[in-house]
Protein backbone atom coordinates (compact mmCIF):
# COMPACT_ATOMS: atom_id res chain seq x y z
CA UNK A 1 0.00 0.00 0.00
CA UNK A 2 3.14 2.43 0.85
CA UNK A 3 4.35 1.78 -2.87
CA UNK A 4 0.76 1.75 -4.79
CA UNK A 5 -0.44 5.27 -3.14
CA UNK A 6 2.26 7.68 -3.68
CA UNK A 7 2.93 5.90 -7.54
CA UNK A 8 -0.91 6.62 -8.31
CA UNK A 9 -0.69 10.23 -7.41
CA UNK A 10 1.78 10.65 -9.34
CA UNK A 11 0.74 9.11 -12.32
CA UNK A 12 -2.56 11.68 -11.64
CA UNK A 13 -0.85 15.08 -11.24
CA UNK A 14 2.18 14.33 -13.64
CA UNK A 15 2.08 15.44 -17.60
CA UNK A 16 5.77 14.81 -17.87
CA UNK A 17 6.16 11.60 -20.51
CA UNK A 18 9.09 10.13 -18.64
CA UNK A 19 7.75 10.31 -15.37
CA UNK A 20 4.58 8.29 -16.58
CA UNK A 21 6.58 5.83 -18.20
CA UNK A 22 8.10 4.87 -15.49
CA UNK A 23 5.42 4.81 -12.98
CA UNK A 24 3.47 2.68 -15.89
CA UNK A 25 6.42 0.44 -16.03
CA UNK A 26 6.58 0.51 -12.04
CA UNK A 27 2.47 -0.66 -11.96
CA UNK A 28 2.68 -3.11 -14.61
CA UNK A 29 5.35 -5.01 -12.47
CA UNK A 30 3.07 -4.17 -9.50
CA UNK A 31 -0.31 -5.63 -10.99
CA UNK A 32 1.58 -8.61 -12.05
CA UNK A 33 2.58 -9.29 -8.77
CA UNK A 34 -1.05 -8.51 -7.92
CA UNK A 35 -2.42 -10.83 -10.22
CA UNK A 36 -0.06 -13.68 -8.71
CA UNK A 37 -1.32 -13.88 -5.35
CA UNK A 38 -5.29 -13.38 -6.23
CA UNK A 39 -4.57 -16.57 -8.17
CA UNK A 40 -3.19 -18.54 -5.04
CA UNK A 41 -6.85 -19.25 -4.45
CA UNK A 42 -7.38 -20.95 -7.40
CA UNK A 43 -4.08 -23.41 -6.55
CA UNK A 44 -5.22 -24.50 -2.89
CA UNK A 45 -9.26 -24.29 -3.43
CA UNK A 46 -9.58 -22.50 -0.23
CA UNK A 47 -8.71 -18.77 1.14
CA UNK A 48 -9.06 -17.66 5.06
CA UNK A 49 -10.95 -14.90 6.16
CA UNK A 50 -7.56 -12.66 6.46
CA UNK A 51 -5.99 -14.08 2.74
CA UNK A 52 -9.89 -13.10 1.39
CA UNK A 53 -9.34 -9.59 3.15
CA UNK A 54 -5.68 -9.05 1.88
CA UNK A 55 -6.92 -9.91 -1.61
CA UNK A 56 -9.49 -7.20 -1.45
CA UNK A 57 -7.47 -4.70 -0.19
CA UNK A 58 -4.90 -5.50 -3.34
CA UNK A 59 -7.60 -5.61 -5.66
CA UNK A 60 -8.83 -2.24 -4.81
CA UNK A 61 -5.43 -0.69 -5.72
CA UNK A 62 -5.86 -2.26 -9.30
CA UNK A 63 -9.78 -1.49 -9.75
CA UNK A 64 -8.77 2.18 -8.65
CA UNK A 65 -5.71 2.94 -10.62
CA UNK A 66 -7.83 1.08 -13.68
CA UNK A 67 -10.44 4.15 -13.72
CA UNK A 68 -7.25 6.62 -13.71
CA UNK A 69 -4.95 4.89 -16.38
CA UNK A 70 -7.57 6.12 -19.33
CA UNK A 71 -8.47 9.49 -18.40
CA UNK A 72 -6.61 12.72 -18.96
CA UNK A 73 -3.20 12.18 -20.29
CA UNK A 74 -3.16 8.88 -19.98
CA UNK A 75 -5.69 8.03 -22.56
CA UNK A 76 -3.17 9.60 -24.70
CA UNK A 77 -1.02 7.05 -24.30
CA UNK A 78 -2.03 3.46 -25.61
CA UNK A 79 0.46 4.16 -28.26
CA UNK A 80 2.94 3.64 -25.72
CA UNK A 81 4.47 0.19 -24.41
CA UNK A 82 4.45 1.07 -21.54
CA UNK A 83 0.85 1.34 -21.41
CA UNK A 84 0.52 -1.33 -23.43
CA UNK A 85 2.07 -3.82 -20.96
CA UNK A 86 0.45 -2.09 -18.24
CA UNK A 87 -3.06 -2.90 -19.73
CA UNK A 88 -1.85 -6.44 -20.54
CA UNK A 89 -0.80 -6.73 -16.91
CA UNK A 90 -4.56 -5.63 -15.78
CA UNK A 91 -5.59 -8.24 -17.95
CA UNK A 92 -4.12 -11.05 -16.37
CA UNK A 93 -5.20 -9.36 -12.93
CA UNK A 94 -8.74 -9.65 -14.49
CA UNK A 95 -8.18 -13.17 -15.64
CA UNK A 96 -7.09 -14.27 -12.59
CA UNK A 97 -9.63 -12.30 -9.79
CA UNK A 98 -12.82 -13.59 -12.13
CA UNK A 99 -11.55 -17.30 -11.44
CA UNK A 100 -10.89 -17.01 -8.15
CA UNK A 101 -13.46 -14.59 -7.30
CA UNK A 102 -16.78 -13.65 -9.52
CA UNK A 103 -19.35 -16.57 -9.85
CA UNK A 104 -22.20 -17.92 -8.40
CA UNK A 105 -20.20 -20.17 -6.57
CA UNK A 106 -17.31 -17.76 -5.77
CA UNK A 107 -19.49 -15.02 -4.49
CA UNK A 108 -20.72 -17.19 -1.77
CA UNK A 109 -17.80 -18.77 -0.92
CA UNK A 110 -15.96 -14.92 -0.65
CA UNK A 111 -18.12 -13.05 1.34
CA UNK A 112 -15.68 -11.39 3.36
CA UNK A 113 -13.65 -10.25 0.32
CA UNK A 114 -17.01 -8.43 -0.96
CA UNK A 115 -17.53 -7.16 2.03
CA UNK A 116 -14.68 -5.43 2.13
CA UNK A 117 -14.50 -4.16 -1.54
CA UNK A 118 -18.14 -2.72 -0.48
CA UNK A 119 -16.79 -1.06 2.22
CA UNK A 120 -13.35 0.33 0.03
CA UNK A 121 -15.15 1.03 -3.63
CA UNK A 122 -18.61 0.24 -3.13
CA UNK A 123 -18.27 -2.75 -5.19
CA UNK A 124 -20.80 -5.28 -2.87
CA UNK A 125 -21.17 -8.48 -5.89
CA UNK A 126 -20.09 -10.07 -8.70
CA UNK A 127 -21.79 -8.37 -11.63
CA UNK A 128 -20.40 -4.71 -10.68
CA UNK A 129 -16.94 -6.14 -10.46
CA UNK A 130 -18.11 -7.82 -13.61
CA UNK A 131 -19.36 -4.49 -15.06
CA UNK A 132 -16.09 -3.13 -14.31
CA UNK A 133 -14.37 -5.63 -16.54
CA UNK A 134 -16.17 -5.50 -19.45
CA UNK A 135 -15.95 -1.75 -19.28
CA UNK A 136 -12.43 -1.83 -19.18
CA UNK A 137 -12.35 -4.73 -22.04
CA UNK A 138 -14.37 -1.55 -24.30
CA UNK A 139 -11.86 0.80 -23.68
CA UNK A 140 -9.61 -1.65 -24.91
CA UNK A 141 -11.40 -2.63 -28.05
CA UNK A 142 -11.89 0.91 -28.44
CA UNK A 143 -8.76 2.79 -28.27
CA UNK A 144 -6.20 0.06 -29.16
CA UNK A 145 -6.52 -0.35 -32.99
CA UNK A 146 -1.85 -0.30 -33.55
CA UNK A 147 -1.56 -3.16 -30.57
CA UNK A 148 -2.31 -7.08 -31.90
CA UNK A 149 -1.83 -8.24 -28.56
CA UNK A 150 -3.88 -5.77 -26.50
CA UNK A 151 -6.85 -6.60 -28.56
CA UNK A 152 -6.05 -10.40 -28.82
CA UNK A 153 -5.46 -10.51 -25.01
CA UNK A 154 -8.44 -8.69 -24.47
CA UNK A 155 -10.59 -10.66 -26.49
CA UNK A 156 -9.31 -13.98 -24.90
CA UNK A 157 -10.45 -12.63 -21.55
CA UNK A 158 -13.76 -11.74 -23.09
CA UNK A 159 -14.10 -14.84 -24.71
CA UNK A 160 -13.32 -16.98 -21.79
CA UNK A 161 -16.21 -15.07 -19.34
CA UNK A 162 -18.50 -15.66 -23.06
CA UNK A 163 -17.40 -19.27 -22.80
CA UNK A 164 -18.79 -19.99 -19.60
CA UNK A 165 -22.75 -20.59 -18.70
CA UNK A 166 -23.29 -18.88 -15.94
CA UNK A 167 -20.91 -15.73 -16.73
CA UNK A 168 -22.23 -15.55 -20.19
CA UNK A 169 -25.76 -15.02 -18.74
CA UNK A 170 -24.13 -12.32 -16.56
CA UNK A 171 -22.72 -10.83 -19.59
CA UNK A 172 -25.53 -10.44 -21.37
CA UNK A 173 -27.96 -8.60 -18.63
CA UNK A 174 -24.90 -5.96 -18.68
CA UNK A 175 -25.70 -3.00 -20.51
CA UNK A 176 -21.98 -2.37 -21.78
CA UNK A 177 -22.24 -5.63 -23.44
CA UNK A 178 -25.51 -5.22 -25.13
CA UNK A 179 -23.66 -1.78 -26.39
CA UNK A 180 -20.69 -3.73 -27.83
CA UNK A 181 -23.38 -5.92 -29.44
CA UNK A 182 -24.81 -3.21 -30.69
CA UNK A 183 -22.18 -0.86 -31.78
CA UNK A 184 -19.78 -3.22 -33.50
CA UNK A 185 -18.79 -1.31 -36.04
CA UNK A 186 -15.59 0.14 -37.21
CA UNK A 187 -16.49 3.33 -36.00
CA UNK A 188 -16.77 2.49 -32.42
CA UNK A 189 -13.99 -0.21 -32.54
CA UNK A 190 -11.22 0.75 -34.86
CA UNK A 191 -9.52 -2.38 -34.57
CA UNK A 192 -12.00 -4.07 -36.90
CA UNK A 193 -10.73 -1.95 -39.75
CA UNK A 194 -7.35 -2.35 -39.22
CA UNK A 195 -5.40 -5.33 -40.63
CA UNK A 196 -2.90 -5.56 -38.59
CA UNK A 197 -5.79 -7.02 -36.53
CA UNK A 198 -7.79 -8.58 -38.63
CA UNK A 199 -7.70 -12.24 -37.38
CA UNK A 200 -9.32 -10.87 -34.25
CA UNK A 201 -12.09 -10.47 -36.24
CA UNK A 202 -13.07 -13.57 -35.80
CA UNK A 203 -12.41 -13.99 -32.41
CA UNK A 204 -14.61 -10.56 -31.70
CA UNK A 205 -17.72 -12.65 -33.42
CA UNK A 206 -17.55 -15.72 -31.84
CA UNK A 207 -18.23 -13.90 -29.07
CA UNK A 208 -20.65 -11.72 -30.15
CA UNK A 209 -22.22 -15.19 -31.73
CA UNK A 210 -21.97 -16.97 -27.92
CA UNK A 211 -23.90 -13.82 -26.24
CA UNK A 212 -26.77 -13.54 -29.05
CA UNK A 213 -27.62 -17.14 -29.21
CA UNK A 214 -27.69 -16.80 -25.34
CA UNK A 215 -31.16 -15.89 -25.45
CA UNK A 216 -32.37 -18.30 -28.35
CA UNK A 217 -34.43 -16.21 -29.94
CA UNK A 218 -34.14 -16.22 -34.43
CA UNK A 219 -35.46 -12.47 -34.30
CA UNK A 220 -32.75 -10.82 -31.78
CA UNK A 221 -30.27 -13.56 -34.21
CA UNK A 222 -31.56 -11.95 -37.16
CA UNK A 223 -31.50 -8.18 -35.75
CA UNK A 224 -28.19 -8.89 -34.61
CA UNK A 225 -27.28 -10.16 -37.82
CA UNK A 226 -28.45 -6.92 -40.04
CA UNK A 227 -24.90 -5.49 -40.36
CA UNK A 228 -23.38 -8.32 -41.94
CA UNK A 229 -26.79 -8.58 -43.99
CA UNK A 230 -25.67 -5.11 -45.52
CA UNK A 231 -22.62 -6.31 -46.58
CA UNK A 232 -23.54 -9.10 -48.09
CA UNK A 233 -26.47 -7.12 -50.14
CA UNK A 234 -23.64 -4.30 -51.36
CA UNK A 235 -21.55 -7.51 -52.50
CA UNK A 236 -23.91 -9.27 -54.33
CA UNK A 237 -24.93 -5.81 -55.99
CA UNK A 238 -21.46 -5.67 -57.51
CA UNK A 239 -21.25 -7.01 -61.10
CA UNK A 240 -18.34 -9.64 -61.71
CA UNK A 241 -16.70 -7.10 -63.77
CA UNK A 242 -16.17 -4.36 -60.76
CA UNK A 243 -15.75 -7.04 -58.57
CA UNK A 244 -11.91 -7.15 -58.53
CA UNK A 245 -10.98 -3.54 -56.70
CA UNK A 246 -9.65 -3.45 -53.10
CA UNK A 247 -12.21 -2.25 -51.59
CA UNK A 248 -14.50 -5.60 -52.14
CA UNK A 249 -11.39 -7.02 -51.32
CA UNK A 250 -11.20 -5.52 -47.65
CA UNK A 251 -14.99 -6.38 -47.68
CA UNK A 252 -14.91 -10.31 -48.44
CA UNK A 253 -11.84 -10.82 -45.67
CA UNK A 254 -13.85 -8.94 -43.31
CA UNK A 255 -17.47 -10.41 -44.32
CA UNK A 256 -15.21 -14.00 -43.87
CA UNK A 257 -13.78 -13.71 -40.82
CA UNK A 258 -16.65 -12.52 -39.48
CA UNK A 259 -19.05 -15.43 -40.63
CA UNK A 260 -16.41 -17.45 -38.82
CA UNK A 261 -16.56 -16.59 -35.93
CA UNK A 262 -20.72 -16.94 -35.98
CA UNK A 263 -20.06 -20.03 -36.86
CA UNK A 264 -18.08 -20.77 -34.31
CA UNK A 265 -20.71 -20.43 -31.49
CA UNK A 266 -23.01 -22.40 -33.08
CA UNK A 267 -23.08 -24.98 -31.13
CA UNK A 268 -26.35 -26.62 -31.45
CA UNK A 269 -28.76 -28.14 -34.21
CA UNK A 270 -31.03 -24.72 -33.24
CA UNK A 271 -28.50 -22.40 -33.32
CA UNK A 272 -26.53 -23.66 -35.96
CA UNK A 273 -30.05 -23.64 -38.27
CA UNK A 274 -30.66 -20.34 -37.17
CA UNK A 275 -27.57 -19.57 -39.47
CA UNK A 276 -27.79 -22.01 -41.76
CA UNK A 277 -31.03 -20.31 -42.50
CA UNK A 278 -29.91 -17.13 -42.50
CA UNK A 279 -27.35 -17.80 -45.33
CA UNK A 280 -28.89 -20.60 -47.50
CA UNK A 281 -29.76 -20.57 -50.37
CA UNK A 282 -29.66 -16.42 -50.56
CA UNK A 283 -26.48 -15.68 -49.97
CA UNK A 284 -23.78 -18.99 -50.55
CA UNK A 285 -23.60 -18.03 -54.49
CA UNK A 286 -21.80 -14.99 -53.35
CA UNK A 287 -19.32 -17.32 -51.63
CA UNK A 288 -18.66 -19.39 -54.93
CA UNK A 289 -18.65 -15.85 -57.01
CA UNK A 290 -15.93 -14.62 -55.09
CA UNK A 291 -13.78 -17.58 -54.93
CA UNK A 292 -13.95 -17.82 -58.31
CA UNK A 293 -12.45 -14.21 -59.12
CA UNK A 294 -10.18 -13.83 -56.40
CA UNK A 295 -9.00 -17.54 -56.76
CA UNK A 296 -5.28 -15.98 -57.10
CA UNK A 297 -5.58 -14.25 -53.95
CA UNK A 298 -4.93 -16.15 -50.92
CA UNK A 299 -5.92 -13.00 -48.71
CA UNK A 300 -9.26 -13.68 -49.73
CA UNK A 301 -9.49 -17.49 -50.39
CA UNK A 302 -7.94 -18.25 -46.98
CA UNK A 303 -10.81 -16.77 -44.83
CA UNK A 304 -13.60 -17.68 -47.32
CA UNK A 305 -12.39 -21.25 -47.18
CA UNK A 306 -11.62 -21.13 -43.71
CA UNK A 307 -15.61 -20.19 -43.17
CA UNK A 308 -16.61 -22.52 -45.36
CA UNK A 309 -14.19 -25.68 -43.37
CA UNK A 310 -16.40 -24.28 -39.93
CA UNK A 311 -19.72 -24.12 -41.60
CA UNK A 312 -19.22 -27.73 -42.80
CA UNK A 313 -18.32 -29.29 -39.64
CA UNK A 314 -20.74 -31.32 -37.32
CA UNK A 315 -19.56 -30.43 -34.21
CA UNK A 316 -21.82 -31.47 -31.35
CA UNK A 317 -24.55 -33.14 -33.98
CA UNK A 318 -24.96 -29.31 -35.08
CA UNK A 319 -25.82 -30.57 -38.28
CA UNK A 320 -28.19 -33.39 -37.69
CA UNK A 321 -31.13 -32.78 -40.34
CA UNK A 322 -34.48 -33.99 -39.96
CA UNK A 323 -34.51 -37.42 -41.90
CA UNK A 324 -37.25 -35.60 -44.35
CA UNK A 325 -35.05 -32.32 -45.16
CA UNK A 326 -32.73 -32.49 -48.06
CA UNK A 327 -30.59 -30.00 -46.58
CA UNK A 328 -27.66 -32.14 -45.62
CA UNK A 329 -27.43 -33.01 -49.60
CA UNK A 330 -28.00 -29.28 -50.92
CA UNK A 331 -25.13 -28.22 -48.53
CA UNK A 332 -22.88 -30.42 -50.01
CA UNK A 333 -23.99 -29.55 -53.67
CA UNK A 334 -22.90 -25.85 -52.58
CA UNK A 335 -19.75 -27.11 -51.10
CA UNK A 336 -18.86 -29.28 -54.46
CA UNK A 337 -19.59 -26.53 -56.69
CA UNK A 338 -17.10 -24.44 -54.10
CA UNK A 339 -14.38 -26.89 -54.20
CA UNK A 340 -14.37 -27.17 -57.87
CA UNK A 341 -14.54 -23.40 -58.87
CA UNK A 342 -11.58 -22.83 -56.53
CA UNK A 343 -9.51 -26.18 -57.34
CA UNK A 344 -10.24 -25.41 -61.48
CA UNK A 345 -8.63 -22.03 -61.02
CA UNK A 346 -5.85 -22.16 -58.59
CA UNK A 347 -4.27 -25.12 -61.18
CA UNK A 348 -4.79 -23.27 -63.83
CA UNK A 349 -2.40 -20.53 -62.05
CA UNK A 350 1.49 -20.42 -62.71
CA UNK A 351 3.95 -21.15 -59.78
CA UNK A 352 4.82 -19.22 -57.01
CA UNK A 353 7.60 -18.01 -54.81
CA UNK A 354 5.68 -18.50 -51.91
CA UNK A 355 3.69 -22.13 -52.68
CA UNK A 356 2.59 -22.54 -49.50
CA UNK A 357 1.06 -19.37 -49.16
CA UNK A 358 -0.27 -19.01 -52.40
CA UNK A 359 -1.41 -22.47 -53.34
CA UNK A 360 -0.68 -25.29 -50.57
CA UNK A 361 -2.66 -23.70 -47.90
CA UNK A 362 -5.86 -23.14 -49.84
CA UNK A 363 -5.21 -27.28 -50.79
CA UNK A 364 -5.31 -28.17 -47.41
CA UNK A 365 -8.09 -26.29 -46.29
CA UNK A 366 -10.15 -27.71 -48.73
CA UNK A 367 -9.27 -31.16 -48.29
CA UNK A 368 -10.42 -30.39 -44.52
CA UNK A 369 -13.83 -29.12 -45.90
CA UNK A 370 -14.05 -32.57 -47.95
CA UNK A 371 -13.46 -34.70 -44.97
CA UNK A 372 -15.75 -33.04 -42.37
CA UNK A 373 -18.44 -33.16 -45.36
CA UNK A 374 -17.87 -36.74 -45.72
CA UNK A 375 -17.58 -37.62 -41.98
CA UNK A 376 -20.23 -35.52 -40.82
CA UNK A 377 -22.91 -38.14 -40.85
CA UNK A 378 -25.75 -35.75 -42.49
CA UNK A 379 -25.67 -36.62 -46.22
CA UNK A 380 -26.49 -39.92 -47.74
CA UNK A 381 -23.82 -39.93 -50.55
CA UNK A 382 -25.31 -42.94 -52.31
CA UNK A 383 -28.29 -40.21 -53.19
CA UNK A 384 -25.36 -38.75 -56.05
CA UNK A 385 -24.68 -42.01 -57.71
CA UNK A 386 -28.42 -43.22 -57.99
CA UNK A 387 -29.68 -39.68 -59.50
CA UNK A 388 -26.36 -38.51 -62.10
CA UNK A 389 -25.21 -35.86 -59.63
CA UNK A 390 -21.70 -35.27 -60.03
CA UNK A 391 -21.51 -33.23 -56.99
CA UNK A 392 -19.43 -36.16 -54.58
CA UNK A 393 -17.55 -37.31 -57.90
CA UNK A 394 -16.33 -33.26 -59.41
CA UNK A 395 -15.62 -32.89 -55.54
CA UNK A 396 -13.46 -35.97 -55.45
CA UNK A 397 -11.54 -35.51 -58.61
CA UNK A 398 -10.77 -31.73 -58.39
CA UNK A 399 -9.32 -33.17 -54.53
CA UNK A 400 -7.65 -35.23 -56.53
CA UNK A 401 -6.01 -33.04 -59.17
CA UNK A 402 -5.14 -30.66 -56.28
CA UNK A 403 -3.27 -33.02 -54.38
CA UNK A 404 -1.43 -34.99 -57.12
CA UNK A 405 -0.36 -31.59 -58.50
CA UNK A 406 2.01 -31.41 -55.38
CA UNK A 407 5.16 -33.70 -54.93
CA UNK A 408 4.66 -36.23 -52.05
CA UNK A 409 7.87 -34.32 -50.42
CA UNK A 410 5.92 -30.74 -49.96
CA UNK A 411 3.20 -32.83 -48.49
CA UNK A 412 5.38 -34.18 -45.67
CA UNK A 413 7.37 -31.03 -45.52
CA UNK A 414 4.31 -29.10 -44.58
CA UNK A 415 2.74 -29.79 -41.24
CA UNK A 416 -0.97 -28.47 -42.07
CA UNK A 417 -1.24 -30.31 -45.32
CA UNK A 418 0.37 -33.90 -44.52
CA UNK A 419 -2.33 -33.68 -41.48
CA UNK A 420 -5.37 -32.73 -44.04
CA UNK A 421 -4.59 -35.08 -46.89
CA UNK A 422 -4.15 -38.63 -44.78
CA UNK A 423 -6.70 -37.67 -43.07
CA UNK A 424 -8.88 -37.40 -46.14
CA UNK A 425 -7.08 -40.27 -47.39
CA UNK A 426 -8.38 -42.57 -44.25
CA UNK A 427 -12.30 -41.01 -44.96
CA UNK A 428 -12.22 -41.88 -48.41
CA UNK A 429 -10.53 -45.33 -47.71
CA UNK A 430 -13.37 -45.72 -45.01
CA UNK A 431 -16.48 -44.60 -46.78
CA UNK A 432 -15.60 -43.87 -50.69
CA UNK A 433 -13.05 -46.40 -51.00
CA UNK A 434 -14.52 -47.59 -54.66
CA UNK A 435 -13.39 -43.79 -55.63
CA UNK A 436 -10.05 -44.44 -55.21
CA UNK A 437 -9.97 -47.55 -56.42
CA UNK A 438 -11.48 -46.19 -59.72
CA UNK A 439 -8.85 -43.74 -60.20
CA UNK A 440 -6.31 -44.56 -62.84
CA UNK A 441 -3.04 -46.82 -61.83
CA UNK A 442 -0.29 -43.75 -61.68
CA UNK A 443 -2.71 -41.77 -59.29
CA UNK A 444 -3.68 -45.12 -56.91
CA UNK A 445 0.27 -45.78 -57.28
CA UNK A 446 1.15 -42.23 -55.77
CA UNK A 447 -1.46 -42.75 -53.05
CA UNK A 448 -0.21 -45.97 -52.45
CA UNK A 449 3.37 -44.89 -51.88
CA UNK A 450 2.33 -41.94 -49.84
CA UNK A 451 0.25 -44.02 -47.16
CA UNK A 452 4.13 -45.96 -46.79
CA UNK A 453 5.53 -42.67 -46.47
CA UNK A 454 3.15 -41.48 -44.54
CA UNK A 455 4.43 -44.56 -41.96
CA UNK A 456 7.64 -43.05 -41.13
CA UNK A 457 6.79 -40.27 -40.55
CA UNK A 458 7.14 -38.69 -36.62
CA UNK A 459 3.93 -37.79 -35.96
CA UNK A 460 1.96 -40.69 -34.42
CA UNK A 461 -1.31 -39.32 -35.39
CA UNK A 462 -0.37 -39.14 -39.07
CA UNK A 463 0.70 -42.87 -38.67
CA UNK A 464 -2.11 -43.87 -37.12
CA UNK A 465 -4.34 -42.43 -40.06
CA UNK A 466 -2.05 -44.41 -42.73
CA UNK A 467 -2.28 -47.10 -40.81
CA UNK A 468 -6.15 -47.00 -40.87
CA UNK A 469 -6.29 -45.95 -44.60
CA UNK A 470 -4.02 -49.13 -45.06
CA UNK A 471 -6.21 -52.00 -43.06
CA UNK A 472 -9.10 -50.60 -44.70
CA UNK A 473 -7.21 -51.33 -48.50
CA UNK A 474 -6.00 -53.89 -47.04
CA UNK A 475 -9.48 -55.63 -46.03
CA UNK A 476 -11.02 -54.74 -49.09
CA UNK A 477 -8.91 -56.95 -51.25
CA UNK A 478 -8.91 -59.95 -48.33
CA UNK A 479 -12.87 -59.55 -48.44
CA UNK A 480 -13.45 -59.45 -52.23
CA UNK A 481 -10.37 -61.17 -53.74
CA UNK A 482 -8.39 -63.10 -51.33
CA UNK A 483 -11.13 -65.01 -50.22
CA UNK A 484 -13.13 -65.17 -53.24
CA UNK A 485 -12.93 -66.82 -56.21
CA UNK A 486 -11.91 -64.46 -58.11
CA UNK A 487 -12.94 -60.10 -57.96
CA UNK A 488 -16.10 -59.66 -60.11
CA UNK A 489 -17.32 -56.39 -59.41
CA UNK A 490 -15.26 -53.71 -61.63
CA UNK A 491 -14.18 -51.93 -58.27
CA UNK A 492 -12.28 -55.34 -57.63
CA UNK A 493 -11.03 -56.13 -60.70
CA UNK A 494 -9.42 -51.94 -60.53
CA UNK A 495 -8.17 -53.42 -57.63
CA UNK A 496 -6.49 -56.33 -59.05
CA UNK A 497 -5.41 -54.60 -62.07
CA UNK A 498 -3.62 -52.30 -59.74
CA UNK A 499 -1.76 -54.37 -57.84
CA UNK A 500 -0.97 -56.23 -60.84
CA UNK A 501 1.02 -53.14 -62.57
CA UNK A 502 2.32 -52.54 -58.63
CA UNK A 503 2.94 -55.94 -56.81
CA UNK A 504 4.92 -54.63 -54.25
CA UNK A 505 2.84 -52.33 -53.12
CA UNK A 506 1.52 -54.27 -49.86
CA UNK A 507 5.21 -55.98 -49.57
CA UNK A 508 6.45 -52.70 -49.10
CA UNK A 509 4.22 -51.37 -46.76
CA UNK A 510 4.22 -54.49 -44.48
CA UNK A 511 7.96 -54.32 -44.05
CA UNK A 512 7.86 -50.50 -43.21
CA UNK A 513 5.11 -51.52 -40.58
CA UNK A 514 7.26 -54.21 -39.03
CA UNK A 515 10.30 -52.32 -38.77
CA UNK A 516 9.03 -49.82 -37.39
CA UNK A 517 7.17 -52.11 -34.62
CA UNK A 518 10.47 -53.97 -33.40
CA UNK A 519 12.96 -51.26 -34.36
CA UNK A 520 10.87 -48.07 -33.41
CA UNK A 521 9.77 -46.89 -29.84
CA UNK A 522 6.26 -46.62 -31.03
CA UNK A 523 3.13 -45.27 -28.84
CA UNK A 524 0.77 -46.40 -30.99
CA UNK A 525 1.29 -50.15 -31.97
CA UNK A 526 -2.54 -50.85 -31.64
CA UNK A 527 -3.41 -48.87 -34.48
CA UNK A 528 -0.02 -50.54 -36.33
CA UNK A 529 -1.31 -54.03 -35.60
CA UNK A 530 -4.72 -53.62 -37.54
CA UNK A 531 -3.19 -53.36 -41.25
CA UNK A 532 -0.60 -55.77 -40.31
CA UNK A 533 -2.89 -59.07 -40.41
CA UNK A 534 -5.12 -57.25 -43.07
CA UNK A 535 -1.69 -57.49 -44.82
CA UNK A 536 -0.33 -60.82 -43.57
CA UNK A 537 -3.93 -62.69 -44.20
CA UNK A 538 -3.54 -61.81 -48.33
CA UNK A 539 -0.82 -63.92 -48.69
CA UNK A 540 1.15 -65.88 -45.87
CA UNK A 541 3.90 -66.04 -48.46
CA UNK A 542 4.67 -62.85 -48.91
CA UNK A 543 4.73 -63.11 -45.23
CA UNK A 544 7.02 -65.82 -44.77
CA UNK A 545 9.40 -64.07 -46.97
CA UNK A 546 9.74 -60.79 -45.10
CA UNK A 547 9.89 -63.26 -42.23
CA UNK A 548 13.39 -64.44 -43.33
CA UNK A 549 14.62 -61.35 -44.62
CA UNK A 550 14.24 -59.76 -41.13
CA UNK A 551 15.92 -63.00 -39.62
CA UNK A 552 19.08 -62.91 -41.94
CA UNK A 553 19.43 -59.36 -40.62
CA UNK A 554 19.78 -60.60 -36.71
CA UNK A 555 22.66 -62.51 -35.54
CA UNK A 556 23.37 -66.00 -35.87
CA UNK A 557 23.11 -66.63 -32.56
CA UNK A 558 19.43 -64.99 -32.24
CA UNK A 559 18.15 -66.39 -35.18
CA UNK A 560 16.70 -69.24 -33.64
CA UNK A 561 15.06 -67.13 -30.87
CA UNK A 562 13.63 -64.35 -32.87
CA UNK A 563 12.00 -67.36 -35.14
CA UNK A 564 9.96 -68.57 -32.15
CA UNK A 565 8.86 -65.15 -31.50
CA UNK A 566 7.32 -64.90 -35.23
CA UNK A 567 5.58 -68.28 -34.48
CA UNK A 568 4.13 -66.82 -31.63
CA UNK A 569 3.05 -63.78 -33.36
CA UNK A 570 0.72 -66.06 -35.34
CA UNK A 571 -0.20 -68.18 -32.38
CA UNK A 572 -4.06 -69.20 -32.54
CA UNK A 573 -4.72 -66.99 -35.52
CA UNK A 574 -7.32 -67.37 -37.92
CA UNK A 575 -8.16 -66.57 -41.65
CA UNK A 576 -10.73 -63.94 -40.50
CA UNK A 577 -11.05 -60.04 -40.02
CA UNK A 578 -13.30 -60.12 -37.19
CA UNK A 579 -13.03 -58.36 -34.24
CA UNK A 580 -12.24 -61.27 -31.73
CA UNK A 581 -8.98 -62.57 -34.65
CA UNK A 582 -8.15 -58.89 -34.74
CA UNK A 583 -7.86 -58.12 -30.80
CA UNK A 584 -5.78 -61.66 -30.78
CA UNK A 585 -3.52 -60.87 -33.13
CA UNK A 586 -2.85 -57.30 -31.81
CA UNK A 587 -2.15 -58.95 -27.70
CA UNK A 588 0.07 -61.32 -29.58
CA UNK A 589 2.16 -58.76 -31.19
CA UNK A 590 2.45 -56.54 -27.79
CA UNK A 591 4.19 -60.15 -26.66
CA UNK A 592 5.91 -60.40 -30.00
CA UNK A 593 7.83 -56.56 -29.59
CA UNK A 594 8.53 -57.54 -26.41
CA UNK A 595 10.30 -60.50 -27.00
CA UNK A 596 11.97 -59.62 -29.91
CA UNK A 597 13.39 -56.81 -28.87
CA UNK A 598 14.87 -58.25 -25.21
CA UNK A 599 18.64 -59.24 -26.46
Amino acid sequence: MQITDPLLQMYLESADPQVLTVVETKFAWIVHIIAAIVKTKQLSGYSGESQEIHDAELSARVLQLINVTDSGLRSQRYVETTKQRLDLAILVFFQNFRKSYVGDQAIHSSKQLYTKLAELLGLHDHLLILNLIVGKIATNLKFYRESDGVISQTLNLMLEMASGYMTAKLLVKLDTTQLIISNRNREEFPFLGDYRCSHSRTTFYYIIGLLIFMEDSFLKFKASMDPLLQVLLSLELIPDALFHTDDVKQALIGLMRDLRGIAMATSSRRTYGFLFDWLYPAHIPLLVKAITIWADTPEVTTPLLKFVAEFVLNKSQRLNFETSSPCGILLFREVSKLIVAYGSRILSLPNHVDMYQFKYKGVWISLTILSRALAGNYVNFGVFEIYGDRALADAFDIAMRMTLSIPLADILSYRKLSGAYFTFLEIMMKNQIQMILNLDSSSFTFIAGSLESGLKVLDENIKSQCASAVDNLATFYFEHITTGESPTTPVALNLAQHLADCPNIFLEILKTVLEIVLFEDCGNQWSLSRPMLSMILISEEMFSNLRAQILSSQPADQQHRLSLCFDKLMADITRSLDQKNRDKFSNNLTRFRNEFRTR
